[in-house]
């Protein structure tokens, strides 16, 4: 865990709302695509529906997603034609305790 590259990804609103989408994507994102194509929504959330839901072009969602997966935490799947992304609940817990316990 770095936690210089984890407190600058979390330094954009979007990139943290991306966050909150993916701790519960069920709630944030409709799974019947999921559901049709035999992929369980726990495998987190499409590049197109987290693009789709922020409203922002597909190369700046891409961008965000590969910063918050460098920072670890994001990890990415790929399912057929799809990319998935889905929290890194390890590192996310890691930095909560270097936060509690360092500063």
């Amino acid at each position: 865990m770095e936690p210089s590259l984890i407190i600058k990804a979390l330094s954009n609103e979007t990139r943290r709302q991306i966050l909150t989408w993916l701790k519960h994507p069920e709630r944030h994102f409709d799974e019947t695509p999921y559901v049709q194509h035999g992929v369980p929504q726990r495998i987190g959330a499409c590049v197109s529906d987290i693009q789709e839901k922020a409203g922002l072009a597909q190369s700046v969602i891409s961008s965000y997603l590969l910063m918050m997966q460098n920072a670890g935490l994001l990890e990415m799947e790929r399912v057929g034609k799809w990319t998935f992304y889905r929290r890194n609940e390890k590192t996310i817990q890691a930095f909560a305790d270097y936060i509690r316990n360092e500063l």
